[in-house]
């Protein structure tokens, strides 16, 4: 039995033209997929992603949108999947057709699953008497409950574990549970619960959860994506498991990564479950341990590269496309910094796509600095920025920081960049280094003697800030973080590397050693810290603020392309949230209680900068962005049945 699907059967409001009550025309047809040609050359390495003359270019892919949304029946490039459009009299076709889940098979459906909450009317018409208690309890009844039963489990995983089956069984109650314990739940559903998931994943592999697309598939690629059983996606989250936050390679295992990001998509920036598609692309693992290990899911290979890793990833981008139009964001998550950026570069002017290692990250911490500024005094141009690790995360941030930097006085980009220093695992990037660099390392091989130990970097280049984007521990020693407090009254230290065990220094070493003047914040959470009568209440950068409500403002203004401004106006809105009672208490973001006004905030400032950069496609402009923000969030609360 088919289950109608929610837009349908519950009328319930999202963000997609086709959300109404579907009619029966709107059922058989489903409009093909918009076909839009790739717009200018490849932008600079570490530029914009869209360069003022394929923004131009870019443009006129909008008009080509706006034309062939005109001439579909429902919007967002829904391909025709069955192809009854186009077959003719005498061509077969298949008779699909609609029913209401009923009885055992509605309380085995996760979409429209209520459990005790159906009322005596409800289980009439849908046969369920006998096949439940009698009882019936409300939605916040059962929130009660199920959290009481989570906080009985000692170990992080046992409660993920619990979170997925959650999911998978009721899943208004799964996102109506996350939204109302969120600063409970995320370190739960996502890091750093989520690392150790992915590490054992093969292990506790229950019930599939998502698309994986390995090497098998080549060649059917848009055959596997029509077997997803939503057509109308608009959010797709996808890794290929080489660099799972600060773990590593984890193969296809790496699915967990999708699959929490896009439960915070919906929990965090309300787009809806049906909108987005969690995908693994599959070519091989060099993790050793996992290509003996009996439990691994995942092809036992070492790792595809070259020629057939990129055919594989041009066959995946271009399905993606067909199958979906051209407004379905594509987010790269947990790439190796060599593919990253590629990828990134070769599809960021032909499709919507995002890293959020890169962009998301930079936008976070960029909001984190903006707001410090309060605490510290200056702009950011005042301030000398020192990074340990230059990766993906590392050379993101310090792009976006030197583009508000630009932004802000007029100042050159080379220029704006000198402010800005970077430490590798070679120790200081300086220009003698320049011919041996990797492409995204050179913008930021200024001249300067070489360093090798990072306290001597502190002390050469006397840094305001110093980041850690590095991967690796306890890297921010006591000489590293007393040399940062002795050259300023309140030095500012990120040490964002994820998971917790990665991160370069704790929240209590931060604040003992530099004697409670620093003004600390990490990409994990850390318990507040008690030091000399005060309690300090440690930031956390996290991605969590950024995504998921620049994601859904991408998706309620239409828009075809990201581009860096986009990224700055999410960063403003973010560090506006701050408050004076935060700022007061130490805190550089604002709590995550707040968080779905926060994405709204950032969804409206986002799709306001798409509009001004004419790259949106949902026309007419409204005239109150937070309220369409807000109007567009997927709601958890049950529905009532016929």
């Amino acid at each position: 039995m088919i289950s109608m699907s929610r837009c349908c059967f519950l009328n319930n409001v999202g963000i997609s033209g086709s959300c109404g009550p579907i009619t029966y025309k709107q059922r058989r047809l489903l409009p093909t997929s918009v076909r839009v040609l790739a717009s200018g050359p490849n932008r600079d390495r570490n530029g914009s992603l869209l360069t003022e003359s394929t923004l131009k270019e870019t443009r006129q892919d909008v008009a080509s949108v706006l034309q062939a949304d005109s001439k579909t029946t429902v919007c967002d490039g829904v391909h025709d999947v069955y192809e009854e459009d186009a077959a003719t009299e005498e061509q077969l076709v298949t008779p699909w057709a609609y029913s209401v889940a009923s009885g055992y098979s509605l309380l085995r459906d996760p979409h429209h699953n209520k459990g005790l909450a159906f009322n005596e009317k409800e289980r009439d018409a849908h046969y369920l008497r006998g096949l439940l208690p009698p009882t019936v309890i409300s939605q916040e009844l059962q929130v009660k409950k199920l959290m009481h039963m989570l906080r009985q489990y000692q170990v992080p995983l046992q409660k993920y574990m619990a979170m997925m089956d959650f999911q998978e069984t009721n899943e208004r109650l799964f996102y109506k549970l996350l939204i109302d314990n969120v600063e409970e739940l995320l370190p739960v559903v996502y890091t750093p619960t989520v690392g150790e998931a992915c590490q054992k994943y093969g292990s506790i592999f229950l019930r599939p959860q998502g698309l994986f697309i390995s090497l098998k598939e080549k060649g059917k690629i848009l055959e596997v994506l029509r077997n997803w059983p939503e057509k109308n996606i608009q959010v797709i989250v996808v890794t290929d498991g080489e660099r799972i936050l600060g773990l590593g390679d984890l193969g296809c295992q790496g699915m967990g990564i999708p699959i929490g990001k896009l439960s915070l998509y919906t929990a965090l920036g309300g787009v809806r479950p049906s909108a987005c598609l969690p995908i693994t692309i599959d070519v091989g693992t060099n993790n050793e341990q996992l290509l003996n290990d009996e439990f691994y899911i995942g092809l036992r290979q070492r790792r595809a590269t070259g020629q057939e890793y990129a055919e594989l990833l041009h066959e995946f981008m271009t399905a993606v496309k067909k199958n979906y139009g051209e407004k379905v964001v594509i987010q790269f998550e947990d790439f190796a910094n060599h593919n990253a950026f590629d990828l990134l570069e070769k599809y960021g002017t032909t499709h919507l796509v995002f890293n959020d290692d890169i962009q998301g990250t930079a936008s976070v911490v960029l909001a984190g600095l903006v707001a410090a500024l309060t605490l510290v005094g200056g702009n950011l141009a005042d301030h000398r920025f020192l990074f340990l690790g230059a990766g993906e995360a590392g050379t993101g941030i310090a792009e976006l920081i030197a583009l508000e930097i630009s932004k802000q006085t007029n100042m050159p980009l080379e220029e704006a960049r000198k402010k800005i220093w970077l430490v590798d695992s070679k120790g200081l990037i300086v220009k003698s280094r320049f011919e041996s660099l990797q492409h995204f390392k050179k913008p930021w091989a200024h001249h300067h003697e070489p360093i090798k130990e990072l306290v001597d970097a502190v002390n050469g280049i006397k840094p305001t800030v110093l980041i850690g984007t590095s991967g690796v521990g306890r890297t921010f020693t006591k000489e590293v973080v007393e040399a940062m407090a002795a050259l300023n009254e309140k030095p500012v230290i990120f040490a964002l590397s994820n998971p917790t065990s990665q991160s370069e220094c704790t929240a209590e070493e931060a604040y003992t050693w530099s004697k409670g003047r620093a003004i600390f914040a990490s990409g994990s959470p850390f318990d507040p810290v008690e030091y000399d009568g005060r309690v300090f209440a440690p930031g956390q950068a996290n991605n969590a603020y950024i995504f998921p409500g620049f994601g859904l403002g991408l998706i309620m203004s239409g828009t075809i392309r990201v581009h860096d401004d986009m990224l700055l106006a999410a960063s403003e809105a973010l560090a506006a949230q701050v408050t004076q009672e935060n700022f007061d208490k130490g805190l550089i973001y604002p709590p995550f209680k707040n968080i779905r006004k926060i994405s709204a905030q950032i969804a409206a400032k986002v799709a306001a900068k798409a509009y001004e950069l004419g790259l949106a496609t949902c026309l007419p402009q409204p005239k109150d962005l937070v309220k369409h923000a807000e109007k567009c969030m997927y709601n958890p609360a049950y529905r009532s049945y016929r």
